[in-house]
């Protein structure tokens, strides 16, 4: 299944155990402060959970939480009762400025950042209008192969789907049950590349018998698909694992059915143009659409990672709408009626909403796990260097100050509609990241944290601050390349209008424009500009055919080689005629 965490994990390789590489003769001390520092770090991120015996603290209640001076009665022993708070190894003020939201609050007196991002994304949702109930009943319950929690399809208004039914055969399922063999087989592969294919052409069932065979036991599954697509909202709770001490916490939620999402959209491509191949244009057509909507509805989802498969799936939609455009002889009548359908679509969810909202509860609810479940129990060094110490009476305030602050210049970025100008404080927030790496890097804060240690001294602010820094030195750095993937996706979706408003000129004036300013506003109400350089979109008309695209996320014009040509660019290129593909 997916996983957030998946999403997050390559950005977590960084250590303070690297500042030592510039000391020749590092200290017993100097390396013990930096081991601990690191130990701190992997015990946040892996939320590994304690058995400690703790003290049951005063009933939850909003305002500043210190839990450190609560005492076990005298005579009994340190451990709670069944189902009493948890203590608390910090404190925490509850605040729009700290904590961001002021509840709901669980039984410890936590923030439950699972529970206030679910009541946000259901807001105005229904099982009647929620296009995720379908999807459901399309992928059946068990669409990675394990048992999803019954909570998720609670929260969702609806019952789990049945465990017997007719249910999505992706093309994994399809080789093992069907065709019978290994996965890494050359068959497999075979079938894999037809199913590519069949997704940028027009095709028979003579042509690929198999996938014809993969797309008769799933014919009714895109219908459903189809039908899901046309509801108006989607709501993919966020249910965090639970575990004897408690919640696992959001950055260990499990996406089940997203990632299949991306098969069901292969599934549509392929319908479509075997739909087109036998001359249902319409039919195509809304499958295609379908494919759009089922792309920008994923991208509705909470976390960046929902927002890249949305990405991924409105790709394949574009590809087989530009395929379609290209390689079926098409009515004037239906390329103007297809034309509007696409400015009919609704408009692409903002990135900055998933920066907001799910990315920023993620990171926040980090600082709850460290503070609820502490460093791994397991880790080997634990018990030699007392890393767990590192954790008590901290001040969690100064941490979730320092996420917020970095989270609002993100969310302020990524809702900046000048490309130059995001691009330029991107820039300035790598600098400042930068700047902090190389002070954790040093070990600054952590020699810092030890001399306060060694000296009996109070460093709660302190260590709060340094895990502030910490959290966001390992996690920031993912937005920026969303942000890429975001503004690529909005690019070929002006792209394709202008596509289809040439294709409609061509039809009534026997040939291609000379200027794309021809098309406005006749064809189109305005001509779109390269989102990406921010002058006028590269346009070569010739007899027959044109060549339109823009410079693309380098910046850099690569004279309209994109990433599918040899040699590889990075131009979002639309060519007409389409190239000729090769055969089987």
């Amino acid at each position: 299944m997916g996983r957030v965490f998946e999403a997050h994990r390559e950005t977590f390789a960084s250590t303070v155990l690297v500042g030592l590489e510039d000391s020749a003769h590092p200290t017993r001390k100097e390396i013990m402060i930096a081991v601990r520092a690191s130990l701190l770090i992997s015990g946040l991120l892996a939320m590994a959970f304690l058995d400690e015996p703790t003290t049951a603290p005063k009933p939850p209640s909003a305002g500043a939480r210190d839990d450190r001076n609560a005492q076990a009665a005298p005579g009994k022993e340190d451990k709670p009762k069944e189902g009493a708070p948890k203590k608390h190894r910090g404190k925490f003020t509850i605040s729009k400025e700290t904590t961001y939201v002021t509840g709901p609050l669980d039984k410890d007196g936590y923030i439950d950042y699972a529970a206030a991002l679910n009541e946000r994304l259901s807001r105005g949702v229904t099982p009647e209008n929620n296009a995720n109930v379908l999807i459901w009943m399309a992928i059946g319950p068990r669409p990675e192969g394990k048992e999803v929690a019954s909570e998720y399809f609670k929260l969702m208004g609806m019952e789990p789907p049945p465990e017997k039914g007719e249910y999505f055969i992706d093309q994994g399922d399809y080789i093992k049950h069907h065709l019978k063999v290994d996965l890494e087989s050359k068959e497999a592969n075979q079938f894999y590349k037809q199913v590519g294919q069949c997704t940028k052409k027009p095709w028979s069932p003579k042509e690929h018998p198999n996938v014809a065979s993969w797309l008769a036991a799933n014919d009714k599954i895109a219908t459903l698909v189809v039908d899901a697509t046309k509801r108006p909202q989607y709501y993919s709770p966020m249910v965090p694992p639970k575990t004897e001490e408690g919640p696992g916490g959001l950055i260990n939620t499990l996406l089940p059915g997203v990632m299949k999402c991306r098969g069901l959209a292969y599934l549509l491509v392929v319908r479509a143009m075997f739909r087109a191949n036998q001359g249902q244009h319409d039919e195509a057509w809304q499958d295609l659409l379908a494919c759009h909507r089922l792309g920008r509805l994923i991208e509705r989802g909470a976390a960046a990672i929902e927002a890249l498969v949305g990405i991924a799936i409105e790709g394949a939609a574009i590809w087989g709408e530009k395929d379609f455009l290209g390689r079926i002889a098409l009515k004037t009548t239906e390329i103007r009626g297809f034309l509007e359908d696409l400015q009919k679509l609704p408009p692409i969810p903002e990135l900055a909403d998933h920066v907001d909202l799910g990315e920023r509860f993620i990171q926040l609810d980090l600082i709850i796990m460290a503070d609820r479940h502490g460093i791994p129990k397991d880790h080997g060094l634990l018990e030699v260097l007392g890393a767990e110490f590192i954790l008590n009476g901290i001040d969690w305030d100064p941490a979730f100050r320092n996420i917020n602050r970095w989270y609002d210049r993100m969310v302020k970025i990524t809702r900046t509609r000048d490309r130059a100008s995001s691009q330029r404080e991107w820039e300035k927030f790598n600098a400042d990241l930068k700047a902090l790496k190389k002070k954790m890097d040093s070990g600054e804060v952590a020699k810092k944290i030890a001399k306060n240690i060694v000296e009996g001294e109070d460093f709660a602010k302190e260590k709060g601050e340094g895990v502030g820094d910490i959290l966001i030195v390992l996690t920031a750095p993912a937005i920026q390349k969303v942000h890429d993937a975001h503004d690529r996706a909005k690019q070929y979706n002006d792209n394709l209008h202008l596509a289809f408003a040439l294709e409609l000129y061509r039809h009534e004036h026997k040939g291609y424009p000379e200027k794309l300013e021809a098309l406005a506003p006749k064809y189109l109400k305005e001509i779109p500009i390269d989102f990406f350089s921010g002058k006028p979109l590269i346009y070569h008309s010739s007899t027959g055919g044109y060549t339109l695209y823009s410079v693309g996320v380098n910046g850099m014009d690569d004279g309209g080689q994109g990433f599918d040509d040899d040699p590889q660019g990075d131009d979002i290129v639309i060519r007409m005629p389409m190239p000729e593909l090769p055969g089987k």
